[in-house]
């Protein structure tokens, strides 16, 4: 096994672990709170002095309010969103259908606020906001995992708590009381434990007074501000919002050194201070932290992952104004290990670039004051007062978006690999289930299986025609002629290739269109007719194939009546095949429908026939003209004996009808001289040839 595959394996190993499954599963969850609460940001706080003047004298400052007011319902809680969610997430892997999730979610947002130290009676968002997410992450799961372990102890030894004659919800909930009260007794004791030991008032404060501590040796240089550039991006990629937690670390060694060069400039000497508040955001967080404005240009530039590149248009404009968090939590950068390599050298390389360049005075220092909100280049222009800064800011983009492309290509390869697995199972799920599915609603389904379906359905329904193509089977007399053309449906996605045909009539049925994926294919088939003629015969038959469910509606008789106005169906050989999605109902209505079909000029056919009722029923009023047998009987004409008797007995019902027989699945040359002994001389099937296509260019379209 070569290194590359090992470090791949490794890393598909990472991904599958429960723990970081459900982070991700939460940061996806979170991503609508995400994007209304960068918008209300932006809005609040947008760098432009005349719209700031605007939003302050208008309808007495309404809007600023009301945006603060967003802000605060979504950043302002964001840790709490978390912990719900992830609890959410890991309950869905983990747990059995039993455990309760709204129990398990409770009893992890009551421990957070513990662990925050949150005063409830003097809220504020500063312990519940982006600075506590890594909190969130451990509380989630901790308290989830505890959760589910208490929760199943106690229902193994029926300790629950049950009200007779009770409400079977009301029971259900109450008997969440003790494992809740369990999981909260424990978080509250290592919450006590903890402020008594280290003297502080929460395990929060705890966390954010380590990593002032470890800043406190050296002196401001390179060094100090390489290692806060490393310790917050190490921060933020285990979900602790880097910034925030090192704010205090900022304002006493970095912060200051903008008033010492404003102070030197307005003595009349020259600035001395490289490192200011100014230079990290300008130069470093350029888009937020990671250098993120580089992995959006990445994306957006050389990611073909449609979602990926959905995130990055969606995250784009938060980001001109260096609020990244919809990106980070979203694509997401938060533990997952493609990311790490980059996430943290980026900044580092950008970091001492642009230490580099003002060091050697290719770029002046800083001495204007910068909102951190201003976009990139102008706030490069305005921080230093020269052209130079800009041009800074544009070198450090290229280099950083050079570090970031390989690492969005793995992004890319790994997701189209993660995809044709799932597609994998989803596949053979659906193969195997076929029939009990056939009466069933697959995007019901409450599992990952129903959650593919909707996907899926999704995209087939968005492209039904772009990507809908036709391959046609022919169909041969015993003595070697080609009597007929079946047009196959084919849809093909653009990471699985062709999708099993079944699965897509089933997914268009369930999604409602299946009329209309029906219609495009007999569109494409009478527009493909002179080159099917021109390849298989002048005057061959082609078929396409119809449901049950669709051909029976008053809408494609309409569709039917408008073809007859473009095509003289009459004269073109043209058959409908009923496929049985779902059998015909026999009464006059059906009778009649077909009776019409049969008079805008086309041809009927049956396919899948046996000796059924309900194919029976076909026959009995001579409205098809054509039957084709079952696959099984073909299949079975070595290994029952029955099956000929079966064969000889439809083919001459067949016969003394009027009506043609066609038997698929034909593969070997015995399977054809029995069946022409049995009165059947017609063969569609390998012995003769696959679907094909007419042109190379749709083939190579489909095998890619």
């Amino acid at each position: 096994m070569s290194q590359k595959q090992k470090i791949s394996d490794v890393l598909m190993k990472i991904e599958k672990l429960t723990v970081v499954r459900a982070i991700r599963g939460g940061l996806t969850n979170l991503i609508p709170i995400l994007i209304i609460g960068a918008f209300a940001l932006i809005l609040k706080t947008f760098p432009v002095q005349a719209y700031q003047n605007f939003m302050e004298t208008f309808a007495g400052g309404f809007f600023p309010t009301l945006f603060e007011m967003v802000n605060k319902a979504t950043f302002g809680v964001l840790s709490v969103y978390m912990t719900f969610f992830i609890t959410y997430s890991y309950v869905k892997i983990k747990a059995d259908p039993e455990t309760s999730i709204i129990g398990a979610a409770s009893s992890s947002v009551i421990s957070f606020f513990i662990l925050a130290g949150v005063d409830l009676a003097d809220f504020s968002t500063d312990r519940t906001g982006p600075k506590s997410m890594f909190l969130a992450i451990i509380t989630g799961l901790g308290a989830a995992a505890l959760y589910i372990l208490f929760d199943r102890l106690l229902r193994r030894t029926r300790k629950n708590v049950l009200t007779a004659g009770a409400d079977k919800e009301f029971n259900k909930t109450l008997s969440t009381l003790f494992p809740i009260a369990i999981v909260v007794i424990i978080f509250a004791l290592i919450n006590v434990i903890i402020t008594k030991i280290f003297n502080v008032d929460s395990f929060h404060k705890l966390l954010a007074s380590a990593f002032e501590a470890l800043f406190s040796v050296g002196k401001v240089g390179y060094f100090k501000g390489f290692f806060f550039v490393l310790l917050s991006s190490v921060l933020w990629f285990f979900g602790i919002h880097g910034s925030d937690t090192l704010e205090g670390v900022m304002q006493k060694y970095f912060a200051p050194g903008l008033e010492i060069n404003q102070t030197a400039v307005a003595s009349g000497g020259a600035p001395t201070q490289i490192l200011t508040k100014e230079f990290f955001d300008c130069f470093v967080l350029m888009g937020g932290c990671g250098s993120a404005i580089c992995l959006l240009i990445a994306i957006l530039l050389f990611s073909k992952n449609r979602a990926r590149r959905g995130l990055g248009l969606t995250a784009a404009f938060p980001m001109i104004f260096n609020i990244n968090e919809l990106m980070v939590f979203g694509l997401p950068i938060i533990f997952n290990p493609v990311m790490l390599i980059p996430f943290l050298t980026a900044p580092l390389v950008c970091y001492s670039i642009a230490y580099l360049a003002m060091y050697a005075g290719w770029v002046p220092l800083i001495t204007s004051n910068v909102e951190w909100t201003t976009p990139i280049l102008i706030g490069g222009y305005h921080a230093t007062g020269s052209v130079a800064g800009l041009l800074l800011q544009l070198v450090n983009v290229i280099i950083g978006v050079a570090i970031y492309f390989p690492f969005v290509r793995i992004l890319d390869k790994r997701s189209e690999e993660s995809a044709r697995n799932k597609f994998k199972e989803f596949t053979e799920f659906f193969r195997e289930h076929e029939q009990e599915l056939a009466v069933t609603r697959l995007m019901d389904r409450t599992d990952i299986y129903g959650d593919f379906a909707k996907e899926l359905c999704a995209e087939i329904r968005h492209e039904t025609e772009e990507r809908l193509s036709l391959a046609y089977q022919p169909q041969y007399s015993y003595e070697g002629k080609c009597k007929g053309v079946e047009a196959l449906m084919r849809w093909r996605h653009p990471v699985h290739g062709v999708l099993y045909p079944p699965l897509v009539v089933k997914l268009a049925e369930e999604g409602g269109f299946l009329p209309t994926l029906e219609e495009a294919a007999i569109r494409r088939a009478f527009a493909e007719r002179p080159a099917v003629l021109k390849k298989f015969g002048p005057d061959v038959k082609l078929s396409v194939n119809v449901t049950g469910i669709t051909i029976v509606t008053r809408r494609f008789v309409d569709f039917c009546t408008q073809l007859k106005k473009t095509y003289p169906i009459e004269k073109m050989n043209m058959c409908l095949e009923v496929t049985e999605q779902a059998a015909l109902k026999f009464n006059e209505e059906t009778g009649n429908t077909l009776r019409t079909l049969k008079d805008i000029g086309f041809k009927l056919a049956i396919d899948d026939f046996s000796m059924g009722q309900t194919s029976l029923h076909y026959m009995k009023d001579s409205m098809f003209d054509i039957i084709k047998l079952d696959g099984s009987l073909v299949r079975g004409l070595f290994d029952h004996i029955n099956t000929r008797e079966i064969l000889l007995s439809v083919s001459n019902l067949a016969s003394s009808l009027g009506m043609e027989i066609i038997a698929e699945y034909v593969e070997t040359e015995e399977q054809r001289d029995v069946l022409h002994e049995l009165g059947c001389n017609c063969y569609q099937g390998y012995l003769y040839s696959p679907a094909v296509f007419l042109n190379k260019k749709d083939d190579k379209k489909i095998k890619n």
